[in-house]
């Protein structure tokens, strides 16, 4: 990763939208990612924003009518008008996120509207250092087995358990894959969805902190639930959701047969366990390694997601560049 500094100022509103002024440097640096681009042949540029712009003008600098350009920000109204300069907008509600969960996301998601392959390569431009600045150009390949995480996938998911409770529950065990807990590594398992025959195979492994509360306390999209599992993610077994997101049990332990499984050298029990039961059910397991905090989605008996701790998700590719110099209007 090689910074570029930049600043974007703000500009006059326009049509009642507030837009933001792009300075020589600013295009110069757009201009820098288009160039790497072709250079790469990348499937696409991606400018990842804290906001709304001069989408006309972002459009004529990264020649949206000849390649994928998306535009991601955290909020819709913040799209307003991209997709009519030929830009992909993509709103990604992550505002208060880490940058790399943020730029994941953005690649997740735009995977998921077609916009970009999913064994391709992107060239993004974002604000790495300093919230309101683009100071930051990636050459981004998409790890080998996010790959095998395909459009159809998604929607092969989304069928059997709703796409949102997925989500909530790799957000989750992303962060705790990221964070630990107290400054110490966390391993755990969430088993989702097919609730009923995912517990013909599940025993109690200790007293259980969710038994007895009502389905509002116990709805994993509820931040508050979320932090609760965080704690209790310190002990062993696994969290078994309804495909709505309510927890039904924590702390169990799976026994299901291995038999006929292939995996790769060096996962754990818990990862073999979380493969086996969907293989049985038709459940979608997620697992978080206590060693790497990498987190795996297992489906069929099959990984089909995998991501790496936010430090580590991306592959980077340093390239130079020398920014033009500064003229004095732009101090």
């Amino acid at each position: 990763m090689f910074p570029l500094v930049d600043r974007i100022e703000s500009g006059a509103a326009e049509d009642s939208m507030a837009t933001q002024r792009l300075t020589k440097q600013n295009a110069a640096m757009i201009s820098a990612a288009v160039a790497l681009r072709a250079d790469r042949n990348a499937d696409a540029l991606l400018l990842l924003l804290d906001g709304s712009t001069d989408w006309k003008r972002i459009s004529e600098l990264t020649e949206a009518n000849e390649n994928v350009v998306i535009v991601a920000v955290d909020t819709i109204e913040d799209l307003d008008g991209a997709a009519e300069a030929g830009l992909k907008p993509l709103a990604l509600n992550k505002e208060k996120a880490p940058l790399l969960e943020r730029l994941q996301e953005a690649l997740l998601e735009a995977a998921a509207d077609e916009l970009i392959k999913t064994n391709g390569e992107v060239v993004a431009v974002y604000s790495g250092f300093q919230q309101g600045r683009l100071d930051s150009i990636s050459h981004l390949q998409l790890d080998e087995r996010m790959r095998r995480f395909t459009v159809r996938d998604l929607q092969t998911l989304e069928s059997s358990v709703p796409l949102k409770t997925i989500k909530a529950v790799v957000d989750l065990a992303s962060q705790i894959g990221r964070e630990g807990r107290e400054g110490k590594a966390v391993g755990t398992m969430f088993v989702v969805g097919d609730h009923r025959r995912v517990l013909e195979h599940a025993s109690d492994s200790g007293a259980d902190p969710f038994r007895g509360y009502n389905k509002k306390h116990r709805n994993i999209l509820d931040p508050k639930v979320q932090e609760d599992a965080k704690e209790i993610a310190q002990l062993d077994g696994a969290f078994v959701v309804t495909s709505d997101g309510i927890i039904e049990r924590s702390r169990q332990m799976l026994e299901v047969s291995h038999e006929d499984l292939k995996m790769t050298k060096g996962l754990g029990s818990r990862h073999w366990a979380a493969a086996a039961i969907t293989r049985k059910t038709k459940a979608v397991s997620v697992v978080v390694s206590q060693s790497t905090g990498t987190v795996r989605l297992y489906q069929n008996g099959f990984l089909i997601l995998q991501i790496v701790p936010m430090d580590k998700a991306i592959k980077w590719q340093e390239f130079a560049f020398e920014p033009p110099p500064q003229s004095a209007d732009e101090n």
